[in-house]
């Protein structure tokens, strides 16, 4: 890999990780476009890894925080309002979890076509443009109880079809549970920390049954970029989106759905 493959591929997943816009999307049609080779399962733990690293910076004191009231839960039996978020962040990463053992082998073969990804886009698109065109939500991510916890977790195991966006579908699951926009956000980042610790484990693993060579420049450039572009992204998205709302990112998905149905189907 060059340095520009490099360059283009991490800020692409640094800019979409955390966007309602779906990252594997745009890795798909960067190879289209340019006619790299595919970049390997290593580059593809490096750029999460960069991803990680921003969302754990970026919310560093609020993280703190969750960490020890969460032991202190442990011990007391009192909750806070941190530690309420910390075990929301949990429980709902457990269907993500679950369904992903399940699944796995139909989500490396049967769902990575492309057109499932523009369907998915566009279907996943309409309904998160519905979340926000009716939304009326004033909570915050402190007040989410059980029930919201379970659907907005639910809806986090549907991200395991290829094109639906993380943080776009559990963005969509907090607005109907009544979140405003930046805390269904917020929540949303917060919770990409454990599903992508788990996806960088099960991917380090598949790492080593394959002997493959390790080309240790390319992969900290990949680290470096995609945390500098995913923390910017974070930040402006936070900074914006009460203003902006979700529908700009609507119909980015949509017109994003058509082209690929139009470059692989038609």
């Amino acid at each position: 890999m060059d340095f520009w493959q490099i360059f283009i591929l991490a800020v692409v997943q640094g800019l979409t990780e955390f966007l309602p816009i779906s990252s594997s999307a745009h890795l798909i049609l960067v190879p289209v476009f340019t006619e790299w080779s595919d970049q390997g399962l290593t580059f593809d733990v490096a750029v999460h890894l960069g991803s990680l690293i921003a969302v754990i910076t970026y919310f560093r004191k609020q993280i703190g925080l969750m960490i020890v009231d969460w032991f202190r839960s442990l011990l007391t039996r009192r909750q806070t309002s941190n530690s309420h978020l910390a075990w929301a962040i949990i429980w709902a990463t457990i269907p993500v979890g679950l369904a992903g053992l399940m699944l796995k082998g139909y989500i490396e073969t049967d769902w990575r076509s492309p057109v499932v990804i523009a369907f998915s886009l566009i279907g996943f698109g309409l309904l998160l443009g519905y979340a926000d065109w009716n939304h009326k939500g004033k909570r915050d991510e402190h007040s989410l109880g059980w029930k919201d916890v379970l659907i907005i977790g639910c809806a986090q195991a549907l991200a395991l079809i290829p094109g639906t966006s993380r943080s776009g579908i559990t963005m969509t699951a907090g607005l109907l549970v009544g979140l405003s926009r930046e805390a269904a956000s917020r929540f949303s980042f917060l919770l990409a920390i454990p599903v992508t610790v788990l996806a960088i484990g099960l991917e380090t693993f598949e790492i080593t049954r394959v002997d493959e060579p390790i080309m240790w420049d390319t992969l900290l450039w990949g680290v470096l970029l995609s945390a500098i572009s995913a923390f910017i992204c974070i930040h402006y998205f936070l900074s914006f989106i009460k203003r902006i709302g979700m529908q700009p990112f609507v119909i980015y998905r949509i017109a994003l759905g058509l082209l690929l149905l139009w470059v692989f189907w038609l």
